[in-house]
């Protein structure tokens, strides 16, 4: 097998004296994971490093082994990450998100477009709202995604301002008053595919996506909810 590709790097493993193990979010193979000969060397120290685009020559001799890989680095991302904590802290948690959530060379079709306008759009004053759009998409890659298109007490499609915890169903405004308190905010800026909310708006969102990833996947598979996750919205200052 044999193929190339190109895709950001999720995660470095030494292996052996000078060698690495990365795992890649490749645009037309998914997440792969493969052996990098002599890549851990002071030569390579600013190419093998998360957040980093890279095209790849992928090659195994049987399907199921591990792949061997080739890499040039496209676009040196990391640096954009490294001078800002809240930055890092958000690549660190979509790194663990990616690596835990998603199977090896699964399709990722357009989710994997969400991933890469994060990269892309880390210098904008809008990145961290790109990064809220992942973890709402992720929600649907995963096939626990959220059914926002109708009140589940009324059926209307008018007045949604909130989201049950309990279905995951959307909520009008007049269902949901005397409950507010337990229910989570209606993400209005992401029907409305508004790349421009406030801090607010996204940081509502990222407490509702947090809830939903840990309920409906991390715990149905008794899996551990990455620790960089769990502490993004406190390293964000939200």
């Amino acid at each position: 097998m044999q193929f190339t590709d190109e895709g950001y790097i999720i995660n470095v493993r030494k292996h052996g004296e000078s060698s690495l193990i990365l795992t890649i979010i490749t645009k037309e193979h998914g997440k792969i994971i493969g052996y990098v000969k002599g890549g851990h060397s002071k030569k390579n120290l600013g190419v093998y490093q998360p957040g980093n685009l890279i095209a790849i020559d992928a090659y195994a001799r049987l399907e199921e082994n591990m792949l061997t890989l080739r890499a040039e680095l496209l676009k040196p991302i990391a640096v954009h990450f490294i001078s800002d904590a809240k930055k890092l802290a958000t690549l660190m948690s979509l790194c663990e998100l990616c690596n835990a959530c998603m199977p090896e060379k699964a399709e990722l079709e357009h989710f994997y477009y969400m991933i890469d306008s994060f990269f892309n759009l880390i210098d904008e004053d809008n990145w961290l709202a790109h990064y809220s759009y992942f973890e709402f998409y992720l929600l649907d890659f995963l096939g626990v995604g959220l059914d926002l298109s109708e009140c589940s007490a009324t059926g209307t499609t008018e007045n949604l301002e909130y989201v049950s915890p309990k279905t995951g169903k959307a909520v009008c405004a007049e269902a949901g008053e005397p409950y507010k308190a337990r229910l989570f905010r209606f993400p209005h800026y992401i029907v409305d595919k508004n790349y421009a909310p406030s801090l607010a708006e996204v940081a509502e969102l990222l407490k509702m996506t947090e809830f939903f990833l840990n309920k409906n996947f991390f715990q149905t598979h008794n899996l551990k909810f990455p620790p960089n996750r769990a502490n993004l919205l406190h390293n964000l200052g939200l």
